[in-house]
Parts: C-alpha cells; structure tokens; sequence
C-alpha cells in the first residue's frame, strides 16, 4: 500500500550565530519576516501541504518557539475587549494551526543528530524535515511538490535549486540523473565541492522527505568536526541501500539564515503585502541608491 506524509519536523535547536547580537536570547527561528516568525512560515507550508502531526526540536533559550503556538489568554482576551476581532481571529489561528509536539535536542550535534530526536514521534511512516531558515516561496508550497514525488516513487525526495557560479561551493550539490521534468534519481551527493568539481549545478536545500530506515543510517554516521553528524553523511550512507530522488522547486528559495538573504526576503514579502506593498514599493524607488 503506498504511503503519504502526514508528519513533519522542525529542527530548531540551532544556536544563530550568523545573527548574533539578535539571537543571544531570542530564537534564530522567530525573527520576524515582515510580521511572523521564520518558522511559522514553514509550520504552514506543512500543513497546506498535507501534514496532521508536527514535531519542533527545540533546546535552551527556545521557549518562545512553544509560546508562540500556545493559546495566549492574556492577549486573547485583551483584543476582545477592545475589539479587535480580527486580531483576535489572527492570533487564535497560530495555536489552532496543527497539533504540535515538542522535543529537545539537548546539544546541537548537527542536523542529522537533530533529526535523530523525532525517532519516537515518527515511528514507521515517512515524514518530512523542514528548515525554517529555508523560506519558499511557492504557488504550490514547495513541501507539496516533493510530496507528489514522493507518492509516485516511495522514496526519499530532497529539494534540490539550481545554482549559478561559484556561489554552488557553499551547497551540498547532487550528482543525478533526470527521470522526468524536474525530478531527478541521485547517484551520490558531494557536501560544499569546491565549483570546478560540482557534478551538477542542483544545491540541496532545507526540505527533506525521509522513510524511517533514516535512523538507522544516522546510528551508522560517523561524526565529523565537532562531534557533528550530518544528515548528507546518512543520506549517503542510506543511498547505498535505496533509491533516492530530488525534486527541483518551482518556486523561490531565500536563505533567510544568512542576513543579506533574511533582508531580501523582508523586501520581497513586504511588497506582496496589499497592506503594505503599494506604500513600501513609492519609499524604495525614492531612495537615493
């Protein structure tokens, strides 16, 4: 019987040292992009995508992330008083998104470590894995799109964007062939190569789809630098074991974990804003650039 993705995790036990001073005590994950946080926008992308359970790996100094998606009767009640429905209506919508569980990674050992902690919440299904430092912005929600390769092949699907130049040495890059449109069967993954040895110009990015036997090929990483294991290192190891697919995204990708990216994110969903658009859009053209 073919199988669907119903769960989803969040790794969000990083430390953000790309944003310090800001993510001394605060969340990398709820910097606010406009006005919500970078990982509700990945908690959405999973439910429009189809997902019923979440898991958000959280650690020291993330209790906010859990606030955020509580009910907040304080604020709730305040706004009704004052009437300010839709308001009300807004900040009721985020605890009523999705069923949230949470766990903590008690050090942040790499994102394949990271993983490892949804070994419980998953048990024998496929799930996806969700970067909220990825934001994609898509027609159909980029999590949707790998799902549907998922369902046809039932293997793990990894979300793959093309990558222009040097910049590809930043990326762990697949080497792959071409089975359909846009879809692609991986014949090994090479992590950050340097440009003149990339074998293909497909970056991975941070959306993953996994069967459980993940676990397993994370039991047998070795760790790397730091005691880090990384989930490239397991997704190879499982590679020799089973068929592996990439989905390029239709779609954009911002990195918004780098702080240039998080700035241009900021600008693009900021002019998509009817509220805020049309306004934003007369102040940037009168900048003196």
């Amino acid at each position: 019987m073919n199988q669907t993705v119903r769960k989803a995790v969040f790794p969000a036990a990083g430390l953000g040292t790309r944003f310090l001073p800001a993510t001394k005590a605060s969340p990398k994950e709820m910097l606010p992009l406009v006005d919500k946080p970078l990982i509700q926008y990945s908690v959405e992308e999973a439910v429009a995508s189809g997902c019923e359970s979440l898991l958000i790996i959280t650690g020291r100094e993330k209790s906010s992330i859990e606030n955020h998606f509580d009910i907040s009767f304080e604020l709730e009640q305040t706004l009704k008083e004052k009437g300010k429905d839709k308001m009300f209506e807004q900040v009721r919508a985020i605890s009523d998104i999705a069923r949230i569980s949470y766990t903590r990674q008690k050090q942040a050992l790499g994102l394949g470590h990271a993983i490892y902690q949804a070994k419980d919440f998953v048990g024998d299904e496929p799930f996806a894995a969700l970067l909220a430092d990825d934001v994609v912005d898509a027609e159909k929600p980029a999590l949707k799109q790998m799902i549907e390769v998922f369902e046809k092949y039932q293997a793990p699907v990894i979300a793959t964007m093309q990558v222009a130049g040097e910049a590809i040495s930043r990326f762990g890059v697949i080497d792959a062939d071409e089975v359909e449109p846009g879809v692609f069967k991986i014949k090994d993954m090479v992590e950050k190569p340097a440009f003149a040895e990339a074998p293909s110009d497909l970056a991975i990015i941070g959306r993953y789809i996994f069967t459980p036997d993940i676990f397993d090929a994370i039991e047998r990483t070795t760790p790397g630098a730091g005691g880090e294991i990384q989930i490239t290192d397991a997704m190879r190891l499982l590679l020799k074991d089973r068929p592996f697919y990439a989905v390029k995204l239709e779609g954009v990708r911002h990195d918004a974990g780098d702080k240039l990216g998080f700035l241009i994110a900021t600008v693009e969903y900021a002019l998509k804003r009817e509220d805020l658009g049309t306004k934003f859009r007369e102040y940037l053209k009168g900048l003196e650039l």
